[in-house]
């Protein structure tokens, strides 16, 4: 079958929750083929994941440590270490296996670390 995924459906809500994404470091985002500026892209890390996930009988893991691109439709500037919180994200799952995730975003909400014990706070 063809143009199945057209019909997948991402649950961001549920992946998010019980995740901080921390920032990594940050760079234009350009249209691949126009090269127009487009706003930010965000690198981040999964510090956090307390998400549960379905594994098979003997089987643990999550995604904590795994990297994470947000795509900001606009220009934006973030400090290493900062929590971020996507608005209005739009994801798409891409790749051989389906285990890429392609997030575009209107905005990020940032959280600045309270301490070093990896709280944050508005």
């Amino acid at each position: 079958m063809k143009y199945l995924n057209q019909f997948q459906t991402f649950d961001w809500e549920r992946f998010a929750n019980g995740k901080i994404f921390r920032v990594l470091g940050q760079s234009e985002y350009v249209d691949y083929d126009s090269k127009q500026h487009l706003g930010t892209k965000i690198e981040t890390v999964i510090y956090k994941d307390e998400t549960e996930y379905k594994h098979k009988e003997g089987e643990t893991g999550s995604n904590m440590f795994e990297k994470l691109t947000f795509k900001v439709a606009r220009d934006i500037n973030v400090s290493e270490g900062d929590a971020v919180i996507p608005i209005d994200p739009q994801v798409t799952i891409y790749g051989e296996y389906r285990n890429q995730l392609s997030v575009k975003c209107a905005d990020l909400k940032v959280m600045k670390p309270r301490s070093s014990a990896g709280q944050a706070s508005a």
